[in-house]
C-alpha cells in the first residue's frame, strides 16, 4: 500500500514511530538478487509458492497496479525485479528514475513481498536464481514476435525449465514512455514539437518497417583497417622539469574500429555482411580482429609487408573519461600497384553480387583513384563517407568519388568538400555538395545539433539530436552511416532516414569505445520509445 500522509518536514518535526516503523518495512523488502534466492529456497522448503514479475517500471502507473495485483493472485509470495539503469535499452537519457527508487517505489505497494534490482539485460538469471511457480508478464508479450527484445521466449524456457509457467496478464495497459513524454517535460521545446510531429504522422510504423525491409540484404564495406586502443591514466601532475604532464598508467581496452565497427553496426539488421580491408603483417591485430567481428561478418583482408595495422592509441583520463591525447601507429601511404590492383579485382569480383556497398574511407591509404573508379563502376548501390581525421585534414575530401548512391559526412567535412566556411549548412548541403559530387542523397551529421538530409526533388529536412549524454564521440559517424544506408538503398524517404540515423548515433555516443554495437532490438525500442 502506498502511504500518505504529512510531509516529513510539516511542523518542524521529526517522522513519528509509526511513519519510521513503515519505511523499515518498505526497506526490508529490498533484496539483492542473491538474498532473493536464498528467500527463494526457504519458501520453497515451506511449501510456499512464488510469483515472479521483471520489467524496467520507470514510471509506476495503473497498469503496473493492476499486472501486479493480478501476478500477486498466481502464488504465495510475489517477488519483483527491476533492470539496473545500465541495462535499460530505451533511450540513452532513460530511465527517467534510478533503480533504486523504481525499486522503492514497488516496495511501498502492499502485495509486493520483495524486490530486486537485475544487473543483466534479461530475467533469465533471475529466473533460475528464484525458480518461481510463475513467471508473469504483461499483455505486450502475448505475441513473442512483437517482443523487440528477443528475450520472451528464452525467458519461458528458462521458466519451464524447473516445471513453472509463463502467465500473462490481461487488463488495461498504459505505456511508461508514453506517459513521461506527454506529461514530463524531458525534452528541448524543439525536439519536443519534431517528436510531437512525428507520433502524429505514424511515422512509427513506416520506420520499423523500413527497418525490417533490409533484414535479408547483403553489404559489402570497403575501408580502413583501424585498431583503437584506449589506455586509462590517472593523471599525477606537470613534470618539474618538463613542458607536460605525467600520467600514471591503470588499465588499457583494443577495439576493432574502423571498417570493423562498421560493419559490426549493420551486423544484427541485414542479414550477410563481409569487409575487404587490408592488415599490415607487421603487428597485424588479425585475431583480436576476427574474434570481435559479428558471426554473420565475413573477412577479407589482404596483407601489407613491412607495415602495421592502423592503430589510434588514446590516453583517457579515467576519472571523468576525458582525452588527454593520442599517439596513432601507421604507414598510410598509398597502396603499391600490385597490392592496389588485388584490392581493385576483389572489388570487382564481389561487388556485383551485393545489395549495398559502403566505402567507409578513413584515408589512410587503402582506397585511391582507380579503387574510387572501380567502387563507382562495380557497385549497385554505392554509400560514401570520407572521413577528415588528424593524419589527413583536408587531403581525404568525399569530391574524390565522382559519384554515390549516398552520401554521410559531417559538416566540417562538408564545409571542407566546398570550400564553403560561412553559408549555412542547408545551403551547404542542398546547393554546394551537389555541385562537387553526382549524388541524389545527402546527410550532413551536425553534432549537438542532430543531422540535416537532403535529397532531390524533396529538399532539406532538419533532425534535432534525441540525445545530451555523451560518453564518448568515437565511431557516432559510422555507426549513422552503418545503419542508415541499407534503408536509404531500400528506399527509404531522406527524412525517415535522418531519424533512424540519429538514434543510432544517440546510441553509440552513450558506449565508450567499441565495447557495444548498435544493434537492432536497442534501435528499435529507442525509435518506438521517442514515438510513444
Amino acid at each position: 500500500m502506498i502511504r500518505h500522509g504529512k510531509s516529513r518536514a510539516s511542523g518542524g518535526g521529526s517522522p513519528n514511530e509509526a511513519e519510521r516503523s513503515t519505511d523499515r518495512q518498505v526497506r526490508d523488502k529490498i533484496k539483492t538478487i542473491d538474498e532473493m534466492g536464498v528467500l527463494a529456497y526457504q519458501l520453497h522448503a515451506a511449501g510456499r509458492t512464488i510469483t515472479l514479475v521483471h520489467g524496467t517500471f520507470d514510471l509506476l502507473h495503473m497498469g503496473h497496479v493492476r499486472h501486479l495485483e493480478s501476478a500477486r493472485r498466481e502464488g504465495d509470495i510475489l517477488m519483483v525485479t527491476v533492470t539496473a539503469d545500465a541495462h535499460v535499452i530505451r533511450t540513452p537519457d532513460r530511465p527517467v528514475f534510478a533503480d533504486h527508487m523504481r525499486a522503492e517505489m514497488l516496495a511501498a505497494l502492499e502485495y509486493v513481498d520483495f524486490v530486486g534490482v537485475h544487473d543483466g539485460v534479461s530475467a533469465i538469471d533471475v529466473i533460475r536464481t528464484i525458480r518461481p511457480e510463475a513467471y508473469v508478464k504483461g499483455a505486450d508479450y502475448a505475441n513473442p514476435e512483437d517482443d523487440v527484445t528477443g528475450k520472451i521466449v528464452d525467458e519461458r524456457n528458462a521458466v519451464e525449465e524447473h516445471g513453472g509457467r509463463l502467465v500473462i496478464t490481461k487488463d488495461i495497459t498504459f505505456s511508461s514512455s508514453s506517459l513521461l513524454n506527454k506529461h514530463f517535460d524531458l525534452y528541448d521545446p524543439e525536439l519536443r514539437d519534431y517528436l510531437d510531429d512525428m507520433r502524429e504522422s505514424g511515422a512509427v510504423n513506416e520506420i520499423l518497417e523500413l527497418i525490417e525491409r533490409v533484414k535479408d540484404f547483403r553489404v559489402l564495406l570497403v575501408g580502413d583497417a583501424i585498431v583503437d586502443e584506449y589506455q586509462y591514466v590517472m593523471p599525477l601532475g606537470k613534470s618539474p622539469k618538463e613542458m607536460m604532464i605525467a600520467t600514471q598508467f591503470e588499465n588499457r581496452e583494443v577495439f576493432a574500429g574502423g571498417v570493423f565497427a562498421a560493419a559490426n553496426h549493420i551486423a544484427s539488421f541485414c542479414k550477410e555482411i563481409e569487409v575487404i580491408t587490408s592488415l599490415g603483417n607487421l603487428d597485424s591485430h588479425e585475431e583480436l580482429i576476427r574474434k570481435n567481428l559479428k558471426p554473420n561478418v565475413r573477412l577479407t583482408p589482404l596483407h601489407r609487408d613491412g607495415v602495421p595495422t592502423t592503430r589510434k592509441s588514446r590516453f583517457i583520463e579515467s576519472g571523468y573519461m576525458r582525452k588527454v591525447f593520442e599517439v596513432y601507429f601507421m604507414d598510410d601511404s598509398p597502396l603499391d600497384a600490385p597490392m592496389e590492383t588485388a584490392l581493385n579485382t576483389l572489388i570487382k569480383e564481389r561487388a556485383g553480387d551485393f545489395d549495398v556497398v559502403i566505402a567507409t574511407d578513413f584515408g589512410h591509404g587503402l582506397i585511391g583513384p582507380s579503387t574510387t573508379r572501380t567502387l563507382v563502376d562495380t557497385a549497385r548501390f554505392l554509400a560514401v563517407n570520407t572521413q577528415t581525421n588528424s593524419a589527413n585534414a583536408g587531403f581525404n575530401l568525399v569530391t574524390k568519388y565522382p559519384k554515390a548512391d549516398y552520401v554521410c559526412i559531417d559538416a566540417p567535412e562538408a564545409r571542407l568538400a566546398t570550400r564553403e566556411r560561412t553559408k549555412d549548412i542547408d545551403t551547404v548541403i542542398s546547393e554546394l555538395l551537389p555541385g562537387v559530387i553526382e549524388c541524389s542523397r545527402l546527410t550532413v551529421t551536425h553534432g549537438t545539433n542532430g543531422c540535416v538530409t537532403f535529397e532531390t526533388g524533396q529538399g532539406v529536412t532538419k533532425i534535432p539530436a534525441f540525445t545530451k549524454t555523451v560518453v564518448d564521440t568515437v565511431g557516432a559517424g559510422d555507426a549513422f552511416l552503418a545503419v542508415t544506408a541499407p534503408i536509404v538503398a531500400a528506399g527509404g524517404s531522406m527524412d525517415l532516414v535522418g531519424f533512424i540515423g540519429n538514434a543510432a548515433g544517440a546510441i553509440k555516443v552513450s558506449i565508450l569505445g567499441h565495447r557495444q554495437s548498435v544493434e537492432k532490438p536497442r534501435l528499435v525500442k529507442f525509435l518506438t520509445t521517442l514515438l510513444k
